[in-house]
């Protein structure tokens, strides 16, 4: 039977640095593998060779020390964790530093970040050349690992269901967005095209999985176990998606090294990034801009337009320029967003402090006139 420490976790000198204070507490370290809502599922060393796995709860410092929901521990996060006795809650005392974030902007008008997985090491996108292939949505993927600080892995999936060419033109255009990307012709179902995700595995790596519906996720994760761990369905013939979806993030280690994060099917890639990146994944875009007459010019009407002469020759793809604006303006619309909501954090924040400032003095009062004064 194969024994395991918390180096096959993930855990290094990065995270025991910043455990340090918490030792001398008694509290122990753990990574979160599970989010029930209202609890998590966390693994930590049982001192035996192996694993622990508890239920364990959120103190009430953590909660409301959390600024935003971003700031609340997330599957893949490591905590120190208070271990109580029989019948007693285990509660996590204190989130360590994550070394990569995997978020986007919560679906819907939230000016919040959602985290998907905390520190990873690799995320890997799973799409196809049919119905699910989209370049733009490539593009957003892009811009938020690379925000995160993980390595991007794609996987041009179900090659079985569609001609070569079809996949390698595929293939071919999601690596012109992404030079640092890896893309991978694969067939889940045929187990062709795998071997290279494979050089990713290795002891206390952590890799999440994320796609659409219905592209294979499951089925990749079925094969890395060696077991059905998510049921699969078959394809729909008319969407050309799979029945399943899982539906919860879960972490899992898998027994021949690494670690797995599997996902739910996103079906909003919304942006939670900034210009910086944006201009990084738009390297291109930003390098034609440069060879416009007018240093502000808008790349609209301007004379002399180095955007607009290169959209017009075919040089710049439109499409490509199109998705480079809308984000521009989510990234901008965000911005925005975030600025308001801090206003108004901040003066809530000055309202309760005058509040309690108002009634302590108000306490002052009241007990200075209760004291019986002097030579009564």
């Amino acid at each position: 039977m194969a024994r395991f420490t918390l180096e096959d976790l993930g855990w290094d000198a990065f995270y025991a640095g910043h455990f340090e204070p918490f030792r001398a507490q008694g509290w122990v370290p753990a990574r979160l593998i599970r989010d029930n809502k209202i609890s998590y599922g966390a693994l930590l060393d049982d001192g035996a060779g192996g694993f622990d796995e508890l239920e364990v709860i959120l103190s009430g410092k953590v909660y409301h020390d959390a600024e935003t929901d971003a700031e609340l521990p997330a599957v893949g996060d490591w905590v120190a964790l208070d271990v109580g006795g029989p019948g007693e809650d285990h509660v996590i005392r204190a989130r360590l530093p994550r070394r990569t974030c995997f978020s986007r902007k919560a679906p819907g008008f939230s000016a919040e970040e959602q985290v998907i997985a905390a520190n990873v090491d690799t995320v890997v996108v799973v799409t196809d050349a049919g119905p699910d292939f989209n370049l733009r949505r490539m593009e957003r993927y892009f811009a938020l690992i690379a925000r995160g600080g993980a390595r991007a892995v794609v996987l041009v999936n179900k090659a079985d269901l569609y001609p070569e060419s079809q996949n390698q033109e595929a293939a071919a255009a999601i690596r012109a967005l992404a030079a640092d990307a890896e893309v991978l012709v694969t067939s889940v179902k045929k187990r062709k095209g795998l071997k290279p995700l494979k050089d990713h595995f290795s002891r206390g790596r952590t890799l999440a999985i994320i796609g659409s519906s219905g592209v294979g996720k499951s089925a990749l994760v079925n094969l890395l176990l060696g077991e059905d761990w998510q049921w699969v369905d078959e394809v729909n013939e008319v969407t050309g998606k799979g029945r399943h979806t899982t539906t919860a993030r879960e972490l899992i280690l898998l027994e021949k090294g690494g670690i797995l994060i599997d996902n739910p099917g996103i079906k909003e890639v919304q942006m939670w990034t900034d210009e910086t990146t944006l201009r990084e994944r738009f390297a291109d875009i930003a390098r034609i801009a440069l060879d416009c007459r007018f240093h502000d010019c808008k790349h609209g009407r301007d004379a002399g337009c180095a955007i607009r002469a290169a959209v017009e020759s075919g040089a710049l793809d439109p499409a490509r320029y199109e998705g480079y604006l809308k984000l521009e303006d989510e990234i901008t619309g965000l911005r925005q967003k975030r600025k308001k909501r801090q206003m108004t954090v901040e003066r809530r924040a000055k309202r309760d402090h005058k509040i309690k400032a108002r009634n302590r003095a108000d306490r002052e009062d009241i007990e200075r006139d209760l004291k019986p004064r002097a030579g009564r």
